[in-house]
């Protein structure tokens, strides 16, 4: 088990690499470049990582526990299924919005030209948020709103809506904010 000292620094280094894809050019992340951020050499940062492809796998570790989390939670408060997909709509962009280095992750931006487990680990993520949508549109289906036929297609649709938020967010320097008017549009989502 690390020490505390080896996770703060290991959280230190997760922080700073988040931090550097904030940057709305969207330049290559390099060793180089988060060592020196960190005032550390690379040799210090491979102590605590095998590789930058393990540094990214605990941003998208990060991502994982913090939205899964949050669908549980929203699981569990909301009984009516199309609240439990409103909900989780608006966690989604909210969670863009207030981690635009993430954003890049969650886009793949930031994974081009690094490992490509990474990016089919994101898709396994896109994967695990259609179904949380889907259940919670099979039980709005059982509560009397959309079938059991749609689901599957609405599902799809929600997580293409999310995605391009995201995209437009990233791609505008994180100027676009995701949940701009998106009261209105999840409104129409989900009628």
């Amino acid at each position: 088990m690390p020490s505390t000292k080896q996770g703060q620094r290991k959280l230190q280094i997760l922080q700073a690499l988040a931090t550097m894809l904030e940057q709305p050019k969207g330049e290559k992340i390099t060793t180089a470049g988060l060592a020196a951020r960190l005032s550390v050499s690379e040799a210090a940062l491979y102590r605590h990582f095998a590789s930058k492809a393990q540094m990214y796998e605990g941003l998208i570790e990060f991502i994982e526990s913090s939205v899964f989390g949050l669908v549980n939670q929203i699981a569990e408060r909301e009984e009516r299924g199309v609240a439990q997909a409103h909900a989780m709509l608006q966690m989604l962009l909210a969670f863009a919005a207030n981690n635009p280095g993430m954003t890049r992750v969650l886009i793949g931006d930031a994974l081009v030209g690094e490992d490509e487990r990474l990016q089919l680990r994101m898709n396994q993520f896109y994967d695990k948020v259609e179904l949380a949508f889907k259940q919670s549109l099979r039980t709005a289906a059982t509560q009397g709103h959309g079938t059991e036929a749609e689901v599957a297609h609405r599902a799809s649709m929600l997580v293409s809506y999310v995605v391009g938020r995201w995209h437009r967010f990233a791609k505008s320097g994180f100027r676009q904010d995701p949940t701009d008017g998106a009261a209105l549009q999840l409104t129409l989502l989900l009628a």
